[in-house]
């Protein structure tokens, strides 16, 4: 009983709110539309507001599902109604997603395939709106032993030392190392402080005895190989 002596109301869109996700208790996705998928997720960080709107024009502005899921905090911000707290639940989920394709990868990763290690790397960094600069490291038969991320930010000498590329691999008895960074402008034609880096690390690599198997700079769509290239030399 409420004795205040006034009637608690629920804010507009509850009731719909609490049907869908009855609906998806019941049956999973089986039956939604994209936008009511996109709604759910907003309704994780957004308690007191109807969702509805700005998750159909979220599917609008980034031409579905798969556009809302790629798109970044401040991408997802020129929907109105969307900000940085109630997009938590979008962001939430593509953090899970990346992790748990990153763990299904590794579990049957094959190394010596350049394509499965794109697919891979593309993965885990293809969608970051910041360079980030990552270190494969392997054993002797080429398995992943762990994957670090070195640096983040745009690349240059004082970020990528090869100080920060080693120590890891000497603790870890790491017989080659794939180095790799992503390109958020989308190209992935290398800079000439990415030759540079890649020619530093490789010479560091010759004198410990650990060879650097390849280094790829990869976007969401795109990648490159110095190896293939015969750029390690």
């Amino acid at each position: 009983m409420n004795t205040s002596g006034h009637t608690k109301t629920e804010h507009k869109g509850a009731g719909h709110r609490k049907r869908l996700r009855d609906r998806f208790l019941q049956s999973g996705l089986d039956g939604f539309h994209d936008y009511e998928i996109v709604e759910m997720l907003l309704t994780l960080g957004t308690p007191m507001k109807d969702c509805k709107p700005m998750a159909k024009d979220a599917i609008k502005e980034f031409k579905g599902l798969r556009g809302v899921f790629d798109a970044s905090v401040t991408e997802l911000q020129r929907v109105k109604g969307i900000g940085p707290s109630n997009s938590f639940g979008i962001k939430l989920f593509q953090a899970i997603s990346v992790r748990l394709a990153k763990e299904r990868i590794s579990e049957k990763l094959d190394l010596k395939s350049p394509q499965a290690v794109v697919d891979y790397l593309q993965k885990w960094l293809g969608n970051e709106n910041r360079e980030h600069f990552v270190a494969l490291y392997l054993d002797s038969q080429g398995r992943l032993i762990e994957d670090r991320i070195i640096s983040v930010g745009i690349l240059n000498a004082a970020l990528v030392h090869p100080r920060e590329v080693f120590e890891p691999a000497v603790s870890l008895r790491s017989a080659s190392v794939i180095i790799a960074h992503n390109h958020p402008s989308g190209s992935v034609e290398p800079s000439s402080e990415d030759r540079d880096i890649t020619r530093r690390l490789v010479e560091t690599g010759r004198t410990l005895g650990i060879e650097i198997r390849d280094h790829f700079i990869v976007s969401s769509t795109e990648s490159f190989s110095f190896q293939q290239q015969l750029l390690l030399q």
